[in-house]
């Protein structure tokens, strides 16, 4: 036998709330709806417009949310109001829902209206929402979108754990190279500080991809509950999160990728032919490359260039390709150093970078300096070492100077550094002579 029906406003509008939230039979109310009830849900498609429709979508959603144990904590008539001839009614009135097995709890409003017939009163309209979400218009239930995103962002985790991957062969490829190559004087050394650089863009990566998982597995949660129940604002911070995420990804799988290309240009096997070089000629040209490379990155910046170069030097004899690459690391240094510094607006600053050659008996020099900022006591120790570098995280692999270093190491010669905090610094390249005849 049904359960009578309610025969006041109070009893009505109290049954009618257990028949939209809570799953009781509509047919204990069905006297105190009216044959064309209206009622409209948050989604596109929850639209209703007569008894029997009100029915079948009562009995569909109450079967996808019977998997869930909800409870209902109310907030009392935010709002009652009659109309002018007295027989009709509006309610409306506002609930916490918390969904127990995924602990999630959201706001949900309800607004009814009723007209008085024959002191009987009657349902006409119903309308459910959540007041602050931006739920999805297409379906109640959208657990296949979320799940096409969920792959799509697992796919584009396992790519980038694919190109890690590659990248740590590509590591291992070039640990075999170095071990045959002659320009490494401490192998031992070089393999640590490989080791060492290339696991902090290896910690970000993984933790997080593993972030990601877990967020993916919150989507997932939040996916199989009934729309209404949703918390967009969770879900639209979890998306941009998985967003951000990945984009740190992909910035610490280029520095990866970076350092082993480092790796690649340190390990190169060079020719070893030497030629007659006019030195002055070599440092003047990698001069102005240097300078010009800078300027086409960055329009606005200038500096005054100067040099000394000593006419009796003539040719020495040297691996041409390998000394520039010395003279260029060390003047892209110089004008990074001296930009920098002007852009911390230091007053009166003119950013100046000089180039001397110089014969000194049996050897040539060459000086490569700066007016910057200075090369910090505590680390000038460590500026030759490979991978170490006092600029940001991605704005250098720390192999130039180690590169510099092993290779004037392999001409005989040295490479020495000169400082002062906040004043510049000097880097002196000596080259045996050899004057070629």
């Amino acid at each position: 036998m049904p359960k009578p029906a309610p025969n006041n406003l109070k009893e009505v509008y109290e049954c009618l709330l257990e028949c939209v939230l809570q799953g009781r039979s509509i047919e204990d109310i069905l006297p105190h709806l009216s044959p064309d009830i209206l009622f409209y849900g948050t989604a596109e498609h929850e639209k209703v417009f007569n008894i029997k429709e009100l029915r079948e979508f009562l009995l569909k959603q109450n079967k996808e949310a019977v998997q869930f144990t909800i409870h209902f904590v109310r907030s009392g008539l935010l709002f009652e109001k009659s109309f002018a001839d007295g027989r009709g009614r509006i309610l409306v009135e506002e609930f916490r829902i918390t969904i127990k097995e995924v602990d999630h709890t959201l706001q949900m409003r309800l607004s009814l209206t009723f007209d008085n017939v024959n002191d009987s009163w009657i349902c006409l309209h119903v309308h459910a929402s959540t007041p602050d979400s931006n739920i999805d218009q297409t379906e109640s239930f959208p657990v296949e979108g979320l799940r096409k995103r969920n792959k799509e962002l697992e796919e584009l985790i396992a790519a980038k754990t694919e190109d890690l991957r590659l990248s740590l062969e590509n590591l291992k490829t070039t640990q075999s190279q170095l071990i045959q190559s002659e320009k490494m004087a401490a192998l031992g050394e070089l393999t640590a500080g490989i080791a060492h650089e290339i696991q902090n863009p290896l910690n970000f990566v993984n933790n997080f991809s593993e972030v990601n998982s877990e967020l993916i597995e919150e989507l997932k949660a939040e996916s199989v509950k009934p729309k209404a129940d949703w918390d967009e604002s969770l879900i639209k911070e979890t998306l941009d999160s998985l967003k951000d995420n990945e984009q740190k990804i992909v910035h610490h799988g280029k520095r990866a990728d970076a350092i082993v290309k480092g790796m690649l240009q340190h390990s190169k096997t060079s020719t070893g032919i030497t030629e007659a070089t006019d030195i002055n000629k070599l440092a003047d040209e990698y001069l102005r490359l240097a300078y010009h490379g800078l300027r086409a990155k960055d329009k606005s910046f200038n500096a005054i260039l100067q040099t000394d170069y000593d006419e009796s030097i003539g040719n020495i004899n040297i691996i041409p390709q390998d000394i520039g690459r010395v003279v260029l690391n060390l003047l892209t240094n110089a004008f990074y150093v001296v930009d920098e510094k002007k852009k911390s607006r230091v007053e009166n600053y003119e950013p100046i970078v000089s180039v001397s050659t110089k014969k000194i008996n049996s050897k040539v020099e060459i000086k490569v300096a700066d007016n910057g900022n200075g090369i910090p006591q505590k680390v000038l120790d460590k500026i030759f070492q490979p991978f170490f570098t006092t600029k940001p995280t991605g704005e250098g692999t720390g192999l130039g100077l180690s590169l510099s270093y092993d290779i004037v190491k392999a001409h005989g010669g040295e490479i020495k550094v000169e400082t002062r905090q906040g004043e510049g610094s000097c880097f002196t390249i000596q080259l045996p002579l050899n004057k070629n005849e």
